[in-house]
């Protein structure tokens, strides 16, 4: 039998038995689906991670305390603002050098309060990180030198306090010390995790004598190119390590962020497609049973074929092409399915999603294998029937 006429043969059969195909498609369907929904969701978190860590700026590097690795504790700050001018003198331009002090505290207006990050900073983070301003101005460097009692406000806390109406040149309280509103940074959104408008920054000397400590978190550096950040990190490690020899130090990149990240993120959407296969191989499971079923009811007419002629492999043939057009047609209509459900989920909520053209070329591949691997028995089982049995079967 040349395959073609195998290939008839099989819809011709299929559509003998439209409900029994669908229910039996039914399975398949659901799996691919659920392979394409779940992977969407891991590709649309790992390209938004990666977004995010991107925003922040360009050939950032972050020097800190400690190790930056999984489950290590965090180390105690011993840098100062002496250790920023060293670093400074390092990169060769301390434009290019920001500073953290950051606390969680309750910021006041009037009636109205907000618990949010407030950070002392420089006047060099617009410079170093992605920070745009609504309205106002940013901190200058005589602000920092004076430590003056001036405050910047992310969006949520500027809505939060003032709600609808002009924040700049109002006055908050912080810690219960007040300070005067300069400006208002242009809504970020989410990064992270953490809501990067619900910030309030201030000078960092001020912010040395709200909290009563003389302490730098973490220091960050804008690297002139990225071909030299990693010799740059290494020297910036190298100056502090001299500065502080009881204290380890780490420097850390974006790449280096995105790379954890990223294997993080790619064993999750393993892990969530092997989740979905599991659905994949019931929909196989019952693809088998059914086709066995049909082996079953069609005994007289296996037998009738190889009484005319038709080789063991030609009947094996026509039952493998049957379980493959199953599982081919679930799988397409389970990509459909999929990348509606896809679409719908970053429509509807904040989850985003990402489908790509391997997740496709992935589980139809799947589905067609599965039909492969399931249709293998009962094919076998209908070659192996010997005509003259399968003519006296009622």
């Amino acid at each position: 039998m040349r395959v073609a006429e195998a290939w008839r043969v099989a819809r011709v059969a299929l559509v003998a038995n439209r409900l029994r195909s669908l229910l039996t498609m039914l399975g398949v369907v659901i799996g691919v689906a659920a392979v394409v929904v779940l992977v969407a969701i891991g590709a649309g978190a790992k390209r938004e991670v990666e977004q995010q860590v991107e925003g922040l700026g360009s050939n950032l590097l972050v020097v800190v305390p400690g190790r930056l690795d999984l489950g290590a504790a965090p180390a105690v700050s011993r840098l100062s603002l002496a250790d920023v001018e060293a670093v400074g003198r390092v990169v060769g331009d301390p434009g290019r050098v920001a500073v953290t002090v950051t606390s969680g505290e309750t910021v006041r207006a009037g009636a109205r309060s907000a618990f949010s990050t407030v950070q002392g900073v420089l006047e060099t983070t617009p410079q170093v990180f992605v920070r745009e301003l609504d309205r106002g101005s940013y901190l200058t460097s005589s602000d920092v030198d004076a430590s003056r009692r001036v405050a910047v406000l992310g969006a949520t806390v500027a809505d939060s306090l003032f709600g609808g109406r002009e924040a700049v040149g109002r006055q908050v309280s912080i810690a219960g010390v007040r300070f005067r509103v300069i400006g208002v940074f242009t809504p970020l959104g989410q990064s992270l995790g953490v809501d990067r408008d619900d910030e309030v920054h201030i000078p960092v000397t001020a912010a040395h004598r709200l909290y009563g400590t003389q302490r730098i978190d973490g220091i960050a550096v804008r690297a002139p190119d990225r071909e030299r950040i990693g010799e740059l990190g290494d020297r910036i490690v190298a100056e502090l390590s001299r500065r502080h020899p009881d204290t380890e130090f780490s420097a850390v990149t974006q790449e280096q962020v995105l790379g954890v990240l990223g294997d993080i993120l790619g064993v999750l959407t393993g892990v969530l497609a092997a989740i979905a296969g599991i659905s994949l191989l019931v929909g196989g499971v019952g693809v088998s049973n059914i086709m066995l079923v049909s082996v079953r009811e069609r005994t007289r007419e296996i037998g009738l074929r190889k009484a005319v002629g038709a080789r063991p492999r030609d009947i094996g043939l026509q039952f493998l092409l049957e379980a493959v057009l199953l599982t081919a047609l679930g799988g397409t209509l389970g990509m459909a399915l999929g990348v509606t459900a896809a679409m719908l989920v970053a429509a509807l909520s904040p989850v985003p999603t990402l489908v790509t053209g391997w997740s496709l070329a992935l589980a139809f591949g799947v589905s067609a294998v599965v039909g492969v691997v399931f249709g293998v028995v009962p094919a076998q089982r209908a070659g192996r029937l010997d005509p003259v049995v399968a003519l006296r079967a009622e």
